[in-house]
């Protein structure tokens, strides 16, 4: 028996010079352990994505 996931993807707003503050960064990983997802990735910024990515999974 294999297991099913979700996935879900945050777009963390960077600020004005670029980056991101650590605080939000934190306050985003524990409100979605809380609900249960499990960060898998995160897609930093490239010259198409200008805010890094968070990649969380949870069994569906």
């Amino acid at each position: 028996m294999s297991n099913r996931w979700s996935y879900q993807v945050v777009e963390m707003k960077a600020r004005m010079m670029g980056g991101i503050k650590t605080d939000a960064l934190q306050e985003e990983l524990n409100k979605q352990g809380k609900l249960g997802w499990e960060l898998v990735n995160i897609i930093h910024a490239t010259p198409s994505i200008t805010s890094p990515v968070l990649v969380f999974k949870k069994e569906a």
